[in-house]
């Protein structure tokens, strides 16, 4: 099941939907910025409520 979460873009600012797979456990990946193209290094970890924690950084933040 996916589940839209909004962040961020840590380049531009502009807000940006994602869609966070909860099932799939903890995962860390690079998605590209809807608006100005730029790589986001997406990490995300699954609470104990199953809920998804987003967090977004460029690549220089990593």
């Amino acid at each position: 099941m996916l589940t839209p979460f909004d962040i961020s873009c840590p380049y531009c600012g502009e807000p940006i939907e994602i869609l966070v797979d909860a099932s799939a456990g903890d995962q860390h990946y690079i998605e590209d910025c809807q608006v100005c193209c730029r790589p986001i290094t997406l990490s995300i970890q699954i609470d104990e409520d199953g809920e998804p924690q987003v967090t977004a950084a460029s690549e220089n933040d990593v």
